[in-house]
């Protein structure tokens, strides 16, 4: 059974990071839950200071304090997937994008990693008294969705975003306490401590 941990982003880990944010290119598959990486693959460092902004912003009608982490296996300390954690939502963060976003890398897609890395992400609101998170995925993107649904997500609408990605979306809620109390059992033994 694979363990996984999350870690903050460090200066040590800057040829995984962008090897990571390659491999999306590579595939052609979106870049979500980056914390902007994919705008900063030349400034690594300008990346890390901008995280460090991020986490200690003032909450205004614009942008939300985040934290990204990289999601690492630990039997070979590999960058299988990403995320960013917002505990606090401003009026457009509610309307769209919600708490939390993810991904997870093009070869390593298809192990129940995403599972673990939300896991991991719900554990962090719940220590951060986020009582209920919300999500969003597009519809063409089943493994987002059935992500959020595995861990007790309960869908409160489908609409037509015609303001950022032009596509269908699902807006998702998740009960942090209960997702937690019913999952731990078998997301806890793949997990580090956190």
């Amino acid at each position: 059974m694979e363990r996984l941990n999350f870690e903050t982003p460090s200066i040590s880990r800057k040829t995984d990071a962008i090897e990571y944010i390659d491999e999306f290119r590579e595939y052609g598959s979106d870049i979500n839950g980056s914390g902007g990486l994919d705008r900063f693959t030349g400034d690594y460092e300008g990346w890390l200071l901008k995280l460090e902004a991020d986490r200690n912003r003032i909450p205004d009608e614009k942008r939300s304090p985040g934290e990204t982490y990289f999601l690492v296996r630990q039997s070979d300390k590999r960058i299988v997937g990403m995320i960013n954690i917002r505990y606090v939502l401003n009026e457009r963060l509610k309307k769209y994008g919600g708490n939390i976003g993810y991904s997870i890398r093009p070869t390593e897609r298809r192990k129940g990693y995403n599972k673990i890395n939300l896991y991991l992400a719900l554990k962090l609101c719940q220590l951060h008294g986020v009582k209920k998170v919300l999500l969003d995925a597009n519809t063409d993107n089943p493994a987002s969705w059935k992500t959020i649904e595995a861990l007790g997500g309960a869908m409160l609408r489908e609409y037509f975003d015609d303001e950022f990605d032009h596509c269908m979306v699902r807006d998702y809620e998740i009960d942090v306490d209960a997702s937690l109390e019913r999952f731990s059992k078998i997301y806890e033994p793949m997990v580090a401590k956190i």
